[in-house]
């Protein structure tokens, strides 16, 4: 489950890029909206939103993107989006309008948990699903009520701070999910710091996605001047590889 973010570097490559996520045999992919305030974002995926914004691309942009693109590409896709823009642009328009252009879902990072069931009950009269993130200090309670709002999968963080590449995962992993299981029946995706073949051959041995966002936005930045068919080929090579450790964990 690639992340990327749309318009970075530009928006006609990532038309390019999500065709290419689908060709590497990816099965959904997060499209991230720019947002100029980091939500748990490192570095790399600072970067790239603010490279976006620079470029002046705002979600109707997207939105068109995404139309264009629908009836070339299966894949799934689901934009990870700050609640603060969906609040601005107005909730029941925003969805209607993701629904339209052929959206799957949405991650609201920073939606209050007080506030999510409306919100899902809108995606809901428009067929997409909307997840919630659960961290590993979030009690077990509150997980449950986190997962009780979701729909299509729940996304559990493997580490709390920030996005970002990292050696291993962390050694509690198995019982983080252990525990997530316990409470819901929907499928869990794994983010935060997966990075590798290994890692990913490790993490859906125990969860149903491993999301990867800094190592193929790293990768976006370092070619970003180069030619898009070569950016591309690269990014593809990369996510195809990935899907190889889920080909080995599965």
């Amino acid at each position: 489950m690639p992340f990327i973010t749309a318009g970075d570097p530009d928006l006609a490559t990532t038309g390019r890029l999500l065709e290419a996520m689908q060709s590497a045999g990816a099965s959904i992919c997060e499209v991230g909206l720019a947002f100029s305030d980091p939500i748990a974002d490192g570095p790399v995926i600072q970067a790239s939103m603010a490279r976006a914004l620079t470029g002046g691309v705002r979600p109707v942009q997207v939105f068109d993107l995404i139309a264009s693109l629908r009836s070339r590409i299966e894949l799934g896709l689901v934009a990870m989006v700050s609640y603060s823009i969906v609040h601005r642009l107005g909730l029941k328009s925003f969805i209607r309008d993701a629904a339209a252009a052929g959206l799957d879902g949405f991650i609201f990072p920073d939606l209050p948990l007080e506030e999510a069931t409306a919100a899902g009950e809108v995606a809901a009269e428009h067929g997409l699903i909307l997840s919630m993130l659960i961290s590993p200090t979030t009690p077990t309670e509150r997980a449950e009520r986190i997962a009780r709002v979701s729909s299509g999968f729940v996304y559990l963080l493997a580490r709390s701070g920030i996005t970002g590449e990292r050696d291993q995962l962390p050694a509690d992993l198995p019982d983080q999910i252990a525990r997530l299981r316990r409470v819901t029946d929907l499928p869990i995706a794994v983010g935060f710091g997966i990075s590798r073949p290994e890692h990913v051959s490790q993490v859906v041995q125990l969860s149903d996605a491993a999301i990867v966002g800094s190592a193929i936005v790293r990768r976006i930045g370092e070619h970003r001047d180069d030619e898009p068919a070569r950016l591309v080929s690269e990014v593809e090579r990369f996510v195809g590889g990935l899907v190889g450790g889920l080909v080995g964990g599965s």
